[in-house]
């Protein structure tokens, strides 16, 4: 028995960019108009690292929407960890933001990856989602970014 409306196929797959483009657009529309915001009002922020031979060492990528910073990852490669990267991305990465107009950031990571980190850095925790494999949790945090810090 076909359960669809005439005319329409449902359809499974692996990765689909533009299937992924055309969401992104249809929920931009719905989102400005709940929020009063345009396309003007986000775009996205990357801050890298690289050595002396090119490689990278680390680097982070965000967005920004309408004085929201969103951290999507940080990563440093092992070998340089010790040597505080990542608190000089993410201490860039808030600069930039603030002068893009962000007095807020968010961003979430697995108990096993770095939410102390994050704390560390004046993030606080505002919930967590069950569920990820190995027995971890994601944690989501915020921060209120200061004018001046």
């Amino acid at each position: 028995m076909n359960d669809h409306p005439t005319g329409t196929t449902l359809s499974i797959g692996d990765g689909d960019k533009e299937l992924s483009e055309r969401l992104s657009a249809g929920l931009d529309e719905v989102n400005f108009a709940a929020t009063g915001t345009t396309a003007a009002d986000q775009g996205e922020l990357s801050v890298k690292v690289v050595d002396d031979a090119g490689e990278i060492v680390g680097g982070l990528t965000a967005w920004t929407w309408a004085g929201l910073l969103g951290i999507e990852m940080l990563w440093i490669r092992e070998d340089r960890r010790s040597e505080g990267w990542g608190s000089k991305l993410l201490a860039a990465a808030e600069e930039e933001a603030r002068r893009r107009g962000c007095d807020r950031a968010c961003v979430s990571s697995f108990t096993f990856q770095a939410p102390d980190f994050y704390q560390r850095h004046g993030y606080t925790e505002t919930g967590r989602t069950r569920g990820i494999p190995g027995g971890a949790e994601d944690v989501h945090m915020f921060k209120k970014l200061d004018p001046g810090s």
